[in-house]
């Protein structure tokens, strides 16, 4: 019986696992898939016995016979192994492929990068290593997933079945390009390739771009928009399968590159963060290369005097002014075996496709037809325009001869619109973020160096959670708390133990260029952590967000916010008022890091219910919207570990472009609103002395007796 089929990927050493008796793999079929462990078993047997395990990923089931119980039979028959011995007739077996709706999306020109000479500087580029593989756009929708190569050739049945392995991501539609690649490799990558797909070795996909999703095109965003989105969608797969997103690295182009070569890769790919997806060859798209590399048309080919050698070179072309030039030769890189099958698919001709090939060459040259492509590695171009110690590394089967030219290294000018602030390259600065309120990414970046530092004494070294829009506030916008590995260096990191008892790595600010650096990175608003990052455990800011019901006014709001202060005076405890830029007030004040986050939460938790009780006609202490109607949410939650509140002076992503400010109590019995205050309306604020900061420096302490009073009240 075939019982599965796929692909499989060994992790590690194949031989040693055997040896040691432990093999781990991947793999990727229809009925096994996920990680899983051959391990040998110990004992007194006379055979040898190996136990299979499962490890523990998405792919696993807590079910006993999970594997097997109702799928003994053939893939390919539909029949048990009763009815195989009986040769009972095949049965009509349902598509194993994920029941997708909709139509596939249409193949479209892929991006194309621009060769230069040097990578790029800034922290609007976003670095990746240059795959040295097959070019490869994937098209999921009902009937499954299509492959295709960047000239719009249909190799779904070429690449060795790595179609199945779209089948785990959770979408209808879906358009993603990236690049085909060996799963193992020997030798070079792209030999690696050629040989894995003659032989049907595994093969991977590296995902590096999301054009479309469940018929939303998302080609007009930003490249980092558009990469948050591809990494949500394969979020869930398991590492190390066939489907893998490819690692970026923001900013430090030269030392990327720099890297890339040390490690013997073909070169980078840079890619601007802020640049749509145009589908033709441009510059917001730049290809880095550590050696002379290109591909060039066979032409023919040099006799050998060797018995049993198909041929001494191979003579090369390239397209240049609407015909084909000659470029050279090229005699070494060949293995006896692709030797052989150069000359099975070469075909003869009687005249030379170029016009120039020098005399010497064309004497004893046999021409053939140019329709094969040859990628070569080389030092340099000679005076004459021909290739200087040239090394064959693959035939290009997704390559177009006619396509075929010299690429030559261009100079990438500074946009026009880039501009630098505080010290930071912002990358397309006039780019609308608030179109309503005719506010840039410029803009964005100015007003956080002008409240910066009075943002940072508020608000550094505490963990952030960031609030981006790539593409401006009408966008795709979503929070960030952890270093994905793209965020600029001037963001500080710090290692946190989360509630599943795994470490991440958070992001915080300890200088005002930190805040214009995330801008660029399209950060709209901060938020802060009620602890800073030399003592997580104490928390230092204590925050009640009196969060209205819709149908309430602004005046509502107002009255609570002083009725919160009033409660908390009777307590002992002086606080401070912070207008959101929403529709709420913070009413805040700073804590004596005597007390734990479990005191603290329980505090706030106890001070807001025992409001919500004596108030219950203005007042709730739960989240639930249906128990809000016509009150006021007292929000304590944001005063429990991770949680965050929105950091003073930080814009708001609403029309408007409004900010939080911290205003004092007299100031906020005459605002009208509480997203009054604009980004032209900064200059003016910082005139005067910072309310935030008087609170910040009055201490208060939750101490037995504060907390004796609020037992009392509640009790009351």
């Amino acid at each position: 019986m075939l019982w599965d089929r796929g692909t499989w990927m060994p992790q590690g050493d194949v031989a040693k696992g055997l040896k040691d008796g432990k093999l781990k793999f991947t793999l990727q079929g229809q009925q096994m898939q996920g990680g899983w462990t051959l391990v040998r078993m110990r004992g007194g047997e006379k055979r040898e016995n190996w136990l299979l395990i499962k490890e523990r990923d998405d792919y696993a089931r807590d079910q006993p016979d999970g594997l097997t119980k109702g799928t003994a039979r053939s893939i390919t028959t539909g029949r048990t192994m009763a009815e195989i011995a009986k040769d009972a007739p095949a049965k009509k077996l349902a598509d194993p492929s994920p029941k997708r709706k909709g139509k596939r999306p249409a193949f479209v020109k892929p991006q194309l990068a621009t060769l230069v000479s040097d990578a790029p500087e800034g922290e609007n580029w976003m670095h990746e290593t240059k795959f040295d593989g097959y070019r490869c756009l994937v098209s999921l929708g009902k009937g499954g997933a299509r492959l295709y190569t960047r000239s719009g050739k249909d190799w779904t049945e070429k690449f060795n079945g790595l179609a199945h392995a779209f089948d785990a991501l959770p979408c209808d539609r879906a358009l993603l390009d990236g690049e085909v690649m060996a799963a193992k490799i020997k030798g070079s990558a792209f030999s690696s390739l050629q040989r894995a797909l003659k032989e049907g070795h595994p093969l991977v996909f590296y995902a590096f771009d999301l054009l479309s999703l469940n018929g939303e095109d998302f080609r007009d965003t930003a490249q980092d928009d558009r990469r948050a989105r591809l990494a949500k969608l394969l979020s869930g797969l398991p590492a190390g399968g066939p489907l893998r997103l490819s690692e970026h690295v923001v900013g430090h182009g030269p030392e990327v590159f720099k890297r890339a070569c040390e490690a013997g890769a073909e070169g980078i790919i840079s890619k601007r963060i802020d640049a749509p997806y145009s589908g033709r060859r441009s510059k917001n798209w730049l290809k880095i290369k550590c050696t002379r590399r290109q591909e060039f048309v066979i032409i023919g080919y040099s006799p050998s005097d060797k018995k049993g050698r198909a041929f001494a070179s191979l003579l090369l072309g390239s397209q240049e002014g609407g015909e084909l030039r000659y470029k050279g030769r090229v005699g070494t890189g060949f293995s006896e075996e692709m030797m052989n099958d150069l000359a099975r698919a070469m075909t003869a001709r009687k005249t030379p496709p170029a016009r120039d090939v020098p005399p010497e060459v064309a004497r004893d040259a046999k021409w053939v037809r140019a329709d094969l492509v040859a990628e070569v590695d080389f030092t340099e171009f000679t005076a004459d325009g021909v290739i200087r110690h040239g090394s064959f590394l693959g035939l290009r089967h997704d390559k177009d001869a006619t396509q075929v030219t010299v690429e030559e290294p261009q100079e990438e000018p500074q946009r026009a619109d880039d501009s630098k602030v505080g010290g930071v390259q912002i990358s397309n600065a006039n780019r609308k973020v608030f179109p309503d309120a005719g506010c840039t990414k410029g803009d964005v970046a100015r007003h956080y160096e002008r409240v910066g530092p009075r943002m940072i004494d508020l608000m550094g070294h505490r963990p952030l959670s960031l609030f981006r829009c790539p593409s401006g506030i009408d966008g795709q916008c979503f929070f960030q708390k952890h270093d994905s590995g793209g965020m600029p260096d001037a963001l500080s990191r710090v290692s946190i133990e989360e509630s599943d008892g795994d470490a991440a790595d958070y992001l915080y600010a300890t200088r005002p260029d930190s805040l214009i650096a995330a801008a660029q990175m399209g950060c709209i608003e901060y938020h802060i952590w009620g602890a800073r990052v030399d003592r997580l455990d104490r928390p230092d800011r204590l925050v009640f967000d009196l969060d209205p019901d819709e149908g309430l006014d602004w005046p509502d709001v107002r009255a609570a916010a002083f009725e919160v202060r009033d409660a908390l005076t009777a307590l002992g405890l002086q606080s401070g008022a912070i207008v959101t830029g929403g529709k709420g007030v913070h009413v805040w004040l700073a804590l004596r890091r005597t007390r734990g986050w479990d005191t603290v939460k329980l505090f706030s938790k106890t001070f807001a219910h025992v409001m919500a009780a004596q108030n219950p006609d203005r007042y709730v202490a739960t989240m639930s919207k249906a128990k809000r109607k016509g009150r006021i949410f007292i929000d304590w939650l944001r005063n429990e570990r991770g949680a965050t509140a929105i950091a003073p002076y930080s814009l708001r992503a609403r029309p408007g472009a409004p900010v939080a400010v911290p205003v004092t109590w007299e100031e906020l019995e005459k605002l009208d609103s509480a997203n009054g205050f604009r980004v032209g309306d900064m200059a003016a604020q910082l005139d005067q002395p910072c309310p935030a900061m008087a609170v910040q420096n009055d201490l208060q302490a939750l101490t037995d007796g504060v907390i004796e009073k609020l037992q009392t009240w509640s009790e009351g």
